[in-house]
This record gives C-alpha cells, sequence and structure tokens, in this order.
C-alpha cells in the first residue's frame, strides 16, 4: 500500500529513462487498484514503458454483487491489468485469506484473461519446524485442484514469509530448494509445465538479484521495497536472465 500520483510519475518516468537505456526481462507493476488508470495513462505518454505489462495486488474471488470494496476480475481487465497478485503472505495472514480462497481468486483471475501469480510461502515457525515443503505444496495443490488444465496459465511465487520486509532473504541454496519442489509439484499435474514461471519474493534486491535469479529454478522476482526505488529495480531488471 504505497504511492501517490506524484510518486508514481516519478518512478514511473525514472523506469521509462532507464529501461530505454538497456534491453529489458519481462517487467510487470503491480499498484493499488486506484492508481491503475494513471499507470496505463503514463505508459501512454513514455514510449519506453510499452514493454512494462500492469498488475493488481488483489482480486475478488466473486463476478459481481453485493461485495462493497472488491474489485472483480472482469473490473481489472477492463483497466487494462495483465496481471493480478494473488494470496500474497500479508493477505494471508491479515485477511484471513485460506487456501481456498486464494484457488477461487485464481480461478476468476483465469477466466477473464488475467494472469495470477500465485503466492506461496512458510512462516519462520513453520520453517523451524521443518514443515516448508508441507506448507508451500498445501498451498499450492489447492490452486491446482481448483484450476485443472488452466494451471499451465499461472505464474507462482515463492515468498517466504520470514524473509519479507525483514531485511532477511533466503540464501540461494534455500531458495532454490524450495522452488525445486514446486517445480515439481506442477511437472506433476500438468505436461506443460515448462511454461510455469516461478518467481522469488522475499527481498530479492540490487545486492543478491543476480545470485538468486542465478539459481536454475528461479525464474525471475516478486519485488517489494527495492520495487519503490528507480535504480534498485532498474538494476534488478538488469541482472534478470532475458
Amino acid at each position: 500500500m504505497n504511492g501517490s500520483l506524484t510518486a508514481n510519475e516519478e518512478l514511473l518516468a525514472a523506469l521509462a529513462a532507464g529501461l530505454a537505456q538497456s534491453p529489458p526481462c519481462e517487467i510487470a507493476v503491480c499498484v493499488p487498484a486506484p492508481y491503475l488508470a494513471q499507470i496505463q495513462s503514463l505508459k501512454s505518454k513514455h514510449a519506453a514503458l510499452s514493454v512494462v505489462d500492469v498488475g493488481a495486488q488483489d482480486v475478488s474471488a466473486h463476478a459481481s454483487g453485493a461485495y462493497t470494496g472488491e474489485a472483480s476480475a472482469a473490473m481489472l481487465k477492463e483497466l487494462g491489468c495483465r496481471y493480478v497478485i494473488i494470496g500474497h503472505s500479508e493477505r494471508r495472514q491479515y485477511h484471513a485469506e485460506t487456501d481456498a480462497l486464494v484457488a477461487e481468486k485464481a480461478r476468476a483471475a483465469l477466466a477473464a484473461g488475467i494472469t495470477p501469480i500465485v503466492c506461496v510461502g512458510e512462516t519462520l515457525t513453520e520453517r523451524e519446524a521443518g514443515r516448508t515443503e508441507e506448507v508451500v505444496k498445501r498451498q499450492l495443490a489447492a490452486v491446482i485442484h481448483a484450476n485443472g488444465h488452466c494451471i499451465s496459465e499461472i505464474v507462482v511465487a515463492y515468498e517466504p514469509v520470514w524473509a519479507i520486509g525483514t531485511g532477511k532473504t533466503a540464501s540461494p541454496e534455500e531458495a532454490q530448494a524450495v522452488h525445486a519442489v514446486l517445480r515439481a509439484q506442477l511437472k506433476a499435474a500438468t505436461d506443460q509445465s515448462a511454461r510455469i514461471k516461478i518467481l522469488y519474493g522475499g527481498s530479492m534486491n540490487a545486492a543478491n538479484a543476480a545470485t538468486l535469479l542465478a539459481q536454475p529454478d528461479i525464474d525471475g522476482g516478486l519485488i517489494g521495497g527495492a520495487s519503490l526505488k528507480a535504480p534498485d529495480f532498474l538494476k534488478i531488471i538488469a541482472a534478470a536472465p532475458v
């Protein structure tokens, strides 16, 4: 929950300047819903931002109706969203989102032609109890079960809860181990698993991005605080495999 009209314009202008100077990888910015229209306007203003897709940070599991304050997948699609973050750890923690609800939100996004970025990850307590694999597989299994043959259309983000906003980061080896588990689970679920990107989302920053992205099963990053600083975000983009 960051941003303002002025701050957004400054950030996107700085990104545009940086992207004009280097070949980009796949990039998306997922912004609070009130700013989606502004970001589309800024994309029209800066030609270099044509390579940047737009996403939202959450979506309703419902198509329409008496769900005050919710934003449906159809609404997000109309505002030009290609992606939406589903089941972020903060949504699970602060809004009590269950695995089943996350799966329903993923289904709603897919039905509208939006790619869900499905977040999975364990808490520090779960990691210390040796339950990391159990937790992430359970969270992903709910989405696989609810979405069947469409599962190859999702993006998965592994975000160890203990490494979000804490400055702590899973070592490249720790992150790779969990990504490998998720890759195997997806491979068992669909013969199109090679299409599914798995992102690392635990405090990836300009200093550690290259090492993390060099791991065989880490396809990209779900960037938090570092994405609010254009120089840092651009360094991460430069470190990503094209």
